[in-house]
């Protein structure tokens, strides 16, 4: 891992006229500059973001810029009734979903609860994306291709024992910021082996990708003292966001990975994920456990 931390990510040149990928948490940081490299290349885009505001002037400035297609879909990831809705729609889409990219995502240093009485970080990290895959499963497969690219992080291994699935929500264990995050990038991953499975030999790819350290707006809810932290011992060796959009469109659109599935990348190297991220039991019980805490009984029968 350490290893791989400052290589430069591989570049497609390809373009990727009016095909459509789908970002979430795209008007800031790593989205918004994906967003605007697919724009550049052509793609169509449907954005899913939580302010509308902040998404009709993305959508302007990528039409404006790029003259691309952009619409968008407004979601807050910390309620679950949003996150059904926005899985509806875009299960309800009549044209291909080329890529897919699970970008939006919450980092907080402070245990915080949602109005659905679960844990922030989880259920926006990791559940909305469960549940969007979720109601996109039949889709997807009977299109016979697309990519999922889980915006995954290196911290999955701050989760060292394994998700503690019988205290997700860290009641009984000392809540930390980065035990919470790397918990939820855990699950994510233990989410992207059900999904390679079902994917299996219909042309449908997922892969996770570690974007590095990347100069982003994540953590701005922790507090001057965390904003001041980051910015000192953080952000000055953070590399460009472009970096990671760079990976992003690689993994989305180069045909050197038309049959790849199932990996993790740090950027668009190959790494072996740590033993929790590779637990096939692990991951059918999370996927049982995400089925009851998203409400899914009824679809999943």
């Amino acid at each position: 891992m350490i290893k791989n931390l400052n290589l430069d990510p591989k570049v497609c040149t390809d373009e990727f006229q009016h095909r459509l990928v789908v970002i979430t948490g795209a008007t800031s940081g790593i989205g918004y500059v994906t967003a605007k490299k697919y724009a550049a290349h052509g793609a169509d885009l449907l954005l899913v973001n939580r302010s509308q505001k902040k998404s009709e002037e993305l959508c302007a400035e990528l039409r404006g810029e790029f003259n691309t297609n952009c619409s968008y879909i407004i979601s807050d990831f910390s309620k679950l009734s949003d996150v059904h809705s926005a899985a509806r729609q875009l299960a309800a889409l009549q044209r291909n979903i080329d890529v897919l990219i699970h970008n939006a995502g919450v980092y907080l240093t402070k245990k915080k609860l949602t109005e659905d009485h679960l844990e922030a970080v989880f259920q926006t990290n990791y559940l909305s994306t469960f549940i969007l895959n979720y109601y996109l499963l039949e889709k997807l497969k009977s299109q016979n291709s697309g990519r999922i690219l889980f915006v995954n992080s290196e911290a999955y291994r701050f989760a060292v024992s394994g998700l503690h699935f019988d205290d997700l929500f860290w009641n009984q264990h000392r809540y930390s910021g980065l035990k919470s995050y790397g918990a939820a990038k855990l699950a994510q991953l233990l989410l992207m082996i059900k999904l390679n499975n079902y994917y299996q030999g219909t042309g449908v790819t997922v892969n996770a990708m570690h974007p590095g350290n990347v100069k982003t707006n994540s953590g701005q809810d922790n507090g001057w003292l965390y904003k001041k932290f980051k910015s000192i011992f953080i952000d000055r060796s953070a590399r460009p966001l472009e970096v990671a959009a760079e990976a992003l469109y690689y993994l989305g659109v180069s045909s050197e990975l038309d049959h790849v599935s199932g990996k993790f990348f740090n950027l668009t190297t190959i790494e072996e994920p740590a033993p929790p991220a590779l637990d096939i039991n692990a991951a059918e019980k999370l996927w049982k456990i995400s089925i009851d805490l998203s409400d899914l009984y009824e679809k999943s029968k």
